[in-house]
């Protein structure tokens, strides 16, 4: 193949074509209906109403504001929570550690699992009366131990964070191990050679050559942190209270009742919280890039 080959312009009109027929559209009609009473019982008829739904959202003493906060929150710790470990999981496999390949198969196959399957068999796993972990507990005599892993506030969060990272790490993990694959051996090699460690070689050669990777899986991460819904809904469905609600489980609720102007307005602000964040994550790293 020649990879000096240059395409012609109109090979981009099928996918420009598919992307805003699919997802431009789609999102301006969303933050145009976000300034509408449009609902369930409008019967087509929609009137303008401005900033009154991102108002009400702001103001309510319902505190929607939680669930963006809790939004934030998740995206945060998880992917801290999962990149780190994944990182280190993925050198030692990179490392030479025995089995490795039955070790990567095992921690990929989680991810490949459906959110509502995951969700369902941990909501059963963390039952504080029949669940196994408790009754796990038990068993070993660390009664003690046992919580109610989703109904208090201060654990509801921990074990939603322990879920997702059980199911995302082996995902994060393959693109690590995808990036360490890329770096030469004989860079490896020579900085052995010259006396360094092995942290010494992954603060110096290692980190710097997986930036790419780390960008990768940062995008990823908040991209899906940010747009959260399947894992927090079938665990916790926003409860204890409304103690878990993000801005999905919220647009969700808005939606279920009819008020979809409410609901856009929802997905409207994450819209545009997930394109900041997006585009200064990308800046800062591929800046990064440039500088190594």
């Amino acid at each position: 193949m020649n990879k000096k080959r240059i395409y012609p312009q109109w090979f981009l009109i099928v996918p420009l074509v598919l992307y805003i027929l699919f997802f431009l559209t789609p999102s301006i009609l969303g933050v145009f209906y976000s300034f509408t009473d449009w609902n369930a019982r409008s019967l087509g008829e929609t009137n303008f109403v401005g900033l009154q739904n991102y108002i009400e959202i702001f103001t309510s003493n319902k505190n929607y504001t939680s669930g963006i906060f809790n939004t934030l929150k998740f995206t945060v710790v998880s992917n801290i929570v999962k990149l780190i470990p994944a990182l280190f999981i993925a050198i030692m496999l990179q490392e030479g550690l025995k089995g490795k390949n039955v070790y990567r198969t095992i921690l990929y196959l989680p991810s490949i699992l459906p959110f509502l399957i995951i969700g369902l068999t941990f909501k059963s796993i963390f039952n504080y009366n029949t669940g196994l972990l408790n009754s796990f507990l038990d068993a070993l005599h660390l009664g003690f131990l046992k919580q109610k892993w989703l109904s208090d506030l201060g654990m509801v969060w921990k074990s939603i964070f322990g879920v997702d990272a059980w199911r995302g790490i082996g995902y994060v993990m393959t693109i690590f191990l995808a990036g360490l694959n890329t770096i030469p051996k004989s860079y490896y090699e020579a900085a052995e050679i010259d006396g360094a460690n092995f942290w010494q070689r992954v603060r110096h050669i290692t980190l710097p050559m997986l930036s790419g990777a780390i960008m990768i899986n940062l995008v990823f991460g908040l991209t899906y942190g940010l747009k959260v819904f399947d894992i927090v809904y079938v665990l916790t469905n926003g409860g204890p209270g409304h103690a878990t609600e993000v801005i999905t489980t919220y647009a969700y609720q808005f939606y279920s009742t009819g008020q979809y102007g409410m609901s856009t307005a929802l997905n409207s602000i994450l819209l545009v919280i997930t394109a900041v964040i997006g585009v200064v994550v990308v800046k800062v790293m591929s800046r990064q890039e440039v500088q190594q």
